[in-house]
């Protein structure tokens, strides 16, 4: 099932009844001083963990997980490794052309991490105009959907409770209470509401600028992580991994695109 762990003939073999392939991708950010900076990395594995439990070797292939993703916005916090949008773009559309290249027809991409989404649409949009489907998995936008209490922002409560899921050791007991540090970096007259975001007679203005400029510790969102329990972290990863199980038969049957 893992591509790493076959050899070429093995490849083969698999493309004789299936062209589908699992990318994960993540990113190495700053979640918060109570989170590991390989979150968005880390939660997409554990579901892939899950996943290889309820199918078999035959329903699907996985490439290695890239691990750094484009969070210019996050780089202003140590530890943080940005590819920006054009090299992540170049890196991931590399990636699946040479799988394209060897009969691999439908890609499904594991996000972890929301600066990703616009490259990897248009790495979608290369890869149709050569006939191939792409499908792109937020698993954090998704989880939301399929249990709206489940929904959370950048280092709070959803992302914290998957961690916990993953290894409860990665989350720093001694930073999970702080509260949420923004600052009015436009003045009190323009609050900082969110990840780029201001307030004025009630409309959101977005104002792009580094997150380390209006948050403190880098957490943003209406979820508290200190609100996280392995619970809910368990309950909504092993959620994921059965929708994926469930949407693999459908992706399997599209036809390719014609034109």
């Amino acid at each position: 099932m893992r591509l790493a762990h076959i050899t070429p003939l093995q490849v083969q073999e698999y493309l004789k009844t299936n062209d589908m392939i699992l990318i994960p991708i993540g990113s190495l950010e700053n979640h918060g001083r109570h989170m590991p900076l390989g979150t968005d990395t880390l939660i997409p594995d554990r579901i892939l963990t899950l996943l290889e439990e309820r199918i078999g070797p035959e329903e699907l292939m996985i490439a290695p997980t890239l691990p750094y993703g484009s969070t210019d916005f996050l780089e202003s916090f140590p530890g943080s490794i940005s590819l920006g949008n054009e090299l992540l773009v170049q890196v991931l559309e590399r990636i699946c052309l040479s799988l394209f290249a060897d009969g691999f027809r439908k890609f499904i991409i594991l996000n972890g991490h929301g600066g990703n989404t616009v490259p990897i649409d248009s790495v979608s949009l290369t890869l149709h105009k050569k006939g191939a489907r792409c499908l792109c998995l937020n698993w954090w936008t998704m989880a939301g959907e399929l249990n709206p209490a489940w929904k959370g922002g950048h280092g709070g409560g959803e992302e914290t409770a998957a961690i916990l899921a993953v290894n409860p050791d990665l989350v720093d007991q001694n930073h999970l209470h702080e509260g949420q540090q923004l600052i009015n970096d436009y003045g009190e007259a323009l609050p900082t509401t969110g990840f780029q975001t201001l307030s004025f007679q009630g409309a959101t203005i977005r104002a792009a600028r580094p997150t380390a400029s209006h948050s403190g510790n880098g957490w943003v969102g209406p979820d508290a992580p200190d609100t996280a329990t392995i619970e809910w972290g368990e309950a909504m990863l092993s959620a994921m991994a059965d929708y994926i199980r469930d949407l693999l038969p459908l992706v399997k049957d599209l036809p390719p695109f014609e034109f």
